[in-house]
């Protein structure tokens, strides 16, 4: 069966937004960029929540820029070819190789996880708070930056029960950002 994913960059107090909901302070240097797309190409499917789809849409353009690295072009490329599922209550429709999502948060992870392929992600801080509150989310990577927001979009929603998890992996980039890699017990 596969795994329901939840992969952010957080700040050393636990937020994924400032408290202007501004992500500026996470941007990735080449080293982690190139590891967020070995992990990326990876996954079998990615549920976005409305605003970090349309924010991902910059990569449906990227490739076009003459001035981009390389690893940013190669980026661009993994996440078009990516199948999105979009949770979104506002959005009539979505392009490229994205789908909007008919059902409920629970329905849509079900089938999804019963299918074969790849594992899944979650992205949007709305969206996995709602998968983590559901007890969707079999798998937590945590970018953890060394800086102190002191407010913001919280990584992990508040919570009627306890989650165990096990630490499954770590490494330290030269950026000084931590990756952790969670699994539930």
């Amino acid at each position: 069966m596969r795994k329901l994913i939840f992969s952010m960059t957080a700040s050393l107090d636990g937020f994924v937004t400032d408290r202007r909901g501004e992500i500026d302070w996470s941007a990735p240097d080449e080293e982690l960029h190139r590891f967020h797309n070995d992990r990326v190409r990876e996954v079998g499917a990615q549920l976005c929540g409305r605003r970090l789809y349309e924010e991902m849409t910059f990569w449906d353009t990227a490739h076009e820029d003459p001035s981009a690295p390389d690893y940013m072009l190669e980026f661009a490329q993994i996440w078009q070819a990516l199948p999105k599922i979009v949770f979104s209550s506002t959005l009539e429709r979505v392009k490229g190789n994205a789908r909007l999502a008919t059902r409920d948060v629970a329905a849509e992870v079900a089938e999804l996880k019963a299918q074969p392929g790849g594992d899944l992600a979650v992205g949007g801080a709305e969206l996995a708070a709602e998968c983590i509150r559901l007890g969707l989310v079999d798998e937590f990577q945590i970018f953890l930056s060394p800086v102190v927001l002191g407010g913001g979009t919280p990584f992990f929603p508040a919570l009627d029960q306890r989650v165990e998890l096990e630490l499954l992996e770590t490494r330290t980039f030269g950026s000084r950002i931590v990756f952790l890699r969670y699994g539930r017990v």
